[in-house]
């Protein structure tokens, strides 16, 4: 049996809330100053958030909401400049503090490191985000307890692809079953699966609560704290309504023996 080394995290909406009040606002603030009429409501955001990777799902956009659009001739420039400046808005936001952490997040990065587990990213948002998001939140010195950041265009095919699980997992030598992740979608689940990881926790969000998530060992609200636990809607949560090291491991045997 192999014992658990390593978690890997996604990133949006699971380490923070970040879509409805964060890249949605940072999208619709570049839109607005590249004098566009364009304005991604929470609904429609909703929507849209099937697309994984920010350039992508503004083309996506434009294909499905906005035929009548004439890019220009440089579309895929045109594109990333906007994407650009989403991300300086974004980085804006997490700078005033608008963009916490969610609940239990902090306490479980911090207990996983000082017991010498291993810890990764695998995200589709851009490096420079998830930099920004550490840096507001954790503080600057967090971006080293992470061995690898796989983000953004890295690998080339983004989320529901499992390349950018396996690629944190080629860059730590690790194999799927050291592994445990972390994701909050439908999208995150296929490609967790996709990658041969077989210990899986979603945490979902305002977006992904109605997601099919399928395949996960269990689903819950949140990570909980004390006084706010969390809830499972798949699998078993913890006795006390938090997520800790105990309950990861544990997870983890039980999802290796159910697999033997």
């Amino acid at each position: 049996m192999l014992d658990l080394q390593a978690l890997l995290f996604d990133v949006d909406g699971t380490l923070a809330d970040t879509e409805r009040d964060g890249h949605r606002v940072a999208f619709n603030a570049a839109f607005a100053e590249a004098g566009l009429d364009w304005f991604w409501s929470e609904d429609l955001y909703g929507e849209l958030l099937a697309v994984t990777g920010g350039k992508e799902r503004i083309r996506h956009y434009l294909n499905t909401h906005r035929p009548d659009y004439v890019l220009p001739d440089d579309a895929a420039g045109f594109i990333a400049g906007l994407h650009a400046a989403k991300t300086c808005h974004y980085t804006e936001l997490l700078a005033r503090g608008e963009i916490p952490l969610r609940p239990g997040v902090q306490t479980l990065i911090e207990d996983a490191r000082d017991a010498g587990l291993r810890l990764a990213i695998a995200t589709t948002t851009t490096p420079e985000n998830v930099t920004a998001l550490l840096t507001h939140t954790l503080g600057a010195a967090s971006i080293d307890w992470f061995e690898v950041i796989a983000a953004g265009d890295i690998v080339p095919a983004k989320k529901p692809a499992p390349d950018i699980y396996i690629y944190a997992m080629e860059q730590m030598g690790l194999t799927p079953d050291q592994c445990m992740a972390f994701e909050d979608s439908h999208n995150g689940v296929r490609s967790v699966m996709g990658a041969g990881i077989r210990c899986l926790l979603v945490t979902t969000n305002g977006y992904t609560a109605a997601d099919d998530l399928a395949g996960a060992s269990v689903v819950l609200d949140q990570l909980g704290t004390p006084g706010h636990p969390c809830r499972a809607s798949q699998g078993v949560a913890p006795a006390d309504g938090v997520v800790d090291l105990d309950y990861l491991r544990a997870l983890h045997r039980q999802v290796l023996e159910q697999a033997a």
